[in-house]
């Protein structure tokens, strides 16, 4: 039988999940970047705005990107860091109070996971002898109380991760001619929408081709709208 997590009977490792959340939460990121900076420079060049314009626009885009996703993530994590402080607080009060119905608690939870009674009584107070806290944490909380995310790890992470992404079309709207610079920018973006959607579905073990439709569908007509709105409000205030 596969481990969870591992794959041909390799063996899991603990630490794998965290790292492709991490890695699936970049991916994520770049693809925001690359979604709003194309679209922002797009629907600037759709106007007909100078090489000037369309930098400018580009990296104000970028720089307010990065930093509402840095400031969307450290909130959100900050806010699950503090629930589950709140959570580990709490159980480490009742371990204190009730050690012993703590015990029986955490027996029976592996009693319900197919353990025998007196295996997971064996197995109960092995675990408590350990890390009590520990011990309850994982299988009733599902957090490892050595191993909260860091909200600031998550800012720094996805700033970088949308500004990477960002960059790709502001680089390649900014160096392309400017009579195709519109249609090698929406090819650029194209092409790494598609490698992103590959990416996530490897990591999500989804079909590909799937993913790639989808986002490379949505990420094209988002640029046609944008640079339509371009082409129709910059003519008209123009």
């Amino acid at each position: 039988m596969t481990a969870a997590g591992g794959h041909d009977g390799e063996p899991h490792d603990p630490a794998m999940g965290a790292r492709l959340n991490w890695l699936r939460a970049g991916v994520l990121g770049a693809n925001d970047g690359i979604v709003s900076t194309a679209g922002l420079v797009v629907g600037v060049a759709g106007a007909d705005a100078s090489r000037g314009a369309i930098f400018t626009a580009g990296l104000a885009g970028l720089v307010a990107g990065a930093v509402s996703m840095a400031l969307g993530e450290y909130i959100s994590v900050s806010s699950q860091r503090d629930s589950e402080r709140s959570q580990l607080d709490l159980e480490a009060r009742e371990l204190e109070e009730s050690p012993e119905a703590e015990l029986t608690e955490l027996a029976g939870l592996y009693e319900r996971k197919g353990l025998t009674p007196e295996t997971a009584r064996r197995v109960a107070e092995e675990l408590t002898a350990h890390d009590p806290l520990a011990a309850h944490a994982d299988i009733e909380l599902g957090i490892d109380p050595d191993d909260l995310t860091s909200p600031w790890q998550a800012a720094v992470a996805s700033a970088i991760a949308f500004t990477l992404g960002a960059l790709l079309p502001l680089a390649a709207i900014m160096l392309a001619p400017e009579p195709t610079r519109v249609l090698w920018t929406v090819v650029v973006v194209l092409v790494a929408l598609a490698i992103a959607g590959v990416v996530s579905a490897r990591l999500g073990h989804s079909s590909a081709r799937l993913a790639v439709t989808r986002i490379v569908v949505g990420g094209g007509a988002g640029l046609a709208v944008t640079y339509a709105i371009g082409r129709l409000f910059g003519t008209a205030v123009g």
